[in-house]
């Protein structure tokens, strides 16, 4: 599993650890502009999960769930603690990499470093709209070609335009790490296709009974939670996030207008929110 790593302290072991997981289809490099704005105060990681970006691919398709991803993010901070002692551990987690977060934070006794201290569930919570993995499924795993990374964030933007309002420089950006360029020429996307299966194998009454283990995930945490939402999101409704704010953890909620799912954390009311969130708003200085 391949990661990204930022650190702009001056201490190459900063005892502060921010993780980053990413979105279904995503990479870690989606996290560019937030881990820069972060490094500053921190060490932040920034993964591929498993079949996605640098990281390598599975043999088993049906592998790519979520109890896996817990189980290499266990494996990697464990490395990271090796390398430099982590003495705060927290964690921003976009869409699949919220429901990560809250596998790893809703699990007593897991063996952590360090307990998590605040988790970033970046418009996810345990109960996902049925008619958003419909949504989803319709171009996951999909196969593409295209001929230029224009040609990619174009379409990339086609399925994409809930992320909410980017110039066309911050779109290319955001794009251009997720396709890869293929030896006959063109690009293709930068994960592996394989994801769809496990994916498109969930049915409504399996998605209802995941709903019930989320949330008593959700109420075991311990970690302080700041919920993201995009106000015109498809995938977490105005209920849910409601519901995630009376109970559990008592999420304190931020939404961001004219977004859907899921907003991208680039722009800078989407950066400050975090970052006031983790750092401790005596050590929050200008984006």
């Amino acid at each position: 599993m391949a990661y990204w790593e930022w650190n702009d302290t001056g201490n190459p072991a900063h005892p502060h650890v921010i993780l980053c997981v990413h979105g279904l289809t995503r990479q870690g490099r989606d996290f560019d502009v937030l881990a820069h704005h972060l490094s500053r105060h921190a060490r932040v990681i920034c993964p591929d999960v498993v079949g996605r970006g640098e990281s390598d691919w599975l043999a088993d398709p049906m592998a790519y769930q979520v109890p896996v991803y817990a189980g290499d993010m266990l494996a990697l901070l464990l490395q990271l603690h090796q390398q430099a002692a982590i003495g705060t551990l927290d964690w921003v987690g976009t869409s699949m990499g919220g429901l990560i977060g809250m596998g790893v934070c809703g699990v007593p006794d897991l063996p952590l470093p360090v307990p998590v201290r605040r988790l970033v569930l970046n418009d996810v919570g345990p109960r996902i709209e049925w008619l958003a993995l419909q949504r989803i499924g319709q171009y996951l795993g999909q196969p593409a070609h295209f001929d230029s990374l224009q040609q990619a964030a174009d379409a990339l933007w086609a399925i994409s335009s809930s992320f909410g309002p980017h110039t066309p420089a911050q779109w290319l950006e955001l794009s251009r790490h997720m396709v890869r360029a293929v030896p006959q020429g063109g690009f293709k996307l930068h994960y592996d296709p394989a994801i769809a299966k496990a994916f498109n194998g969930l049915t409504p009454e399996a998605a209802s009974a995941g709903e019930q283990q989320l949330w008593q995930l959700y109420d075991q945490i311990t970690a302080q939670v700041l919920l993201l939402r995009g106000a015109q999101s498809d995938l977490l409704s105005p209920q849910t996030a409601r519901e995630m704010g009376g109970r559990g953890p008592r999420a304190r909620l931020v939404q961001f207008a004219d977004v859907g799912h899921a907003p991208t954390l680039i722009s800078d009311d989407q950066v400050q929110a975090v970052a006031g969130f983790l750092l401790d708003g005596s050590q929050e200085g200008t984006a």
